[in-house]
């Protein structure tokens, strides 16, 4: 039986970086952006969906995530139409992904794993974390990202106070080498919960 452990985290958190860290401890991670770009590529599994559902949004046979932005924006009512589509795609890469491991513990990165209730198909789930001035100042040195398109952003994750106390785990961010240790911490304790289930 493999262990799911969720890695989610707001916007600036460090996620990338801290699963990259997983990876390097020699755990496969499956990256729920990725999925969406393999689904949404060409001969990828959202593209006959969505132009049957959305016929502007498929270009050059890939769906465009710019004509996406425009469809919604025209159509709020477009987004729960479009995610119906794609969540369970999604989910299925993910299911295919994690019965092709021959691991103890694979990493799922899901940035809105709490917003999608996604956390109730994890045995644990890992919250990274940070300073709000130090997570503003990652995202705002991003090119073209504005303190209006941050706050934008924000609005839409599950604020950081509420994911850290729904966590099992929380690895703070704030340098390098205390995320590396924080990663090392919680692969250890789920090890030996493991060991003594």
């Amino acid at each position: 039986m493999t262990f799911r452990l969720g890695l989610t985290g707001s916007i600036g958190m460090g996620k990338t970086t801290t699963a990259r860290m997983f990876a390097d401890e020699g755990l496969p991670v499956w990256d729920a952006d990725a999925a969406v770009h393999r689904i949404y590529a060409e001969g990828g599994a959202a593209v006959a969906p969505m132009r049957a559902a959305f016929p502007d949004a498929v270009i050059d046979g890939a769906v465009s995530r710019p004509a996406l932005k425009e469809i919604i924006a025209a159509d709020p009512g477009a987004l729960s139409r479009i995610e119906a589509i794609v969540h369970p795609l999604v989910q299925d890469d993910r299911e295919a992904f994690v019965a092709a491991q021959d691991a103890d513990i694979v990493v799922l990165d899901i940035p809105l794993l709490y917003e999608t209730g996604g956390e109730a198909q994890m045995d644990a789930v890992v919250v990274v974390s940070a300073p709000s001035d130090l997570q503003a100042e990652r995202v705002l040195a991003r090119p073209g990202m504005s303190r209006a398109q941050l706050d934008a952003i924000l609005t839409r994750q599950m604020p950081d106070v509420e994911k850290r106390a729904r966590a099992d785990y929380v690895i703070e961010t704030v340098t390098p080498d205390a995320a590396r240790a924080g990663v090392r911490d919680v692969l250890a304790r789920i090890r030996q919960e493991m060991r003594h289930a």
